[in-house]
């Protein structure tokens, strides 16, 4: 296998993974407490701007800018993980945001290491 085959398939494995951080992204933007707690609605924005950065990339097969921008861009979805996990127990304690939090963790998790990347996520529970 190429490198040019190996940076399409690891372009297409994040893009995987970045279709689950859109469906929380999407539960959180369309939720009423994200209308109501600014540090939530950062949450979805973040996460928005992290895969708003890789779609051009995406659409024109360029993987080697794809990869870069994903490394670059690869502190606002931490960030973004981060804040949620702190914020989430005062927002709801509702299932649908526990289950958004474990399901932007291993998302995040997996984009990471998709990465190479050995940064210090938070705890999820």
């Amino acid at each position: 296998m190429s490198d040019t085959e190996s940076s399409q398939q690891l372009m297409q494995e994040i893009d995987r993974q970045i279709s689950h951080i859109w469906m929380v992204r999407t539960f959180l933007k369309h939720s009423d407490e994200a209308s109501e707690d600014e540090e939530l609605a950062e949450v979805h924005r973040e996460l928005y701007d992290f895969m708003l950065a890789l779609g051009p990339s995406l659409d024109a097969g360029d993987s080697e800018n794809y990869l870069k921008l994903a490394n670059k861009k690869f502190s606002k979805l931490k960030g973004a993980l981060r804040l949620f996990v702190e914020i989430q127990p005062e927002i709801s304690g509702h299932m649908n945001y526990k289950m958004a939090v474990k399901s932007l963790d291993l998302a995040v998790r997996r984009v990471a290491s998709l990465l190479g990347r050995q940064e210090e996520l938070p705890p999820t529970n």
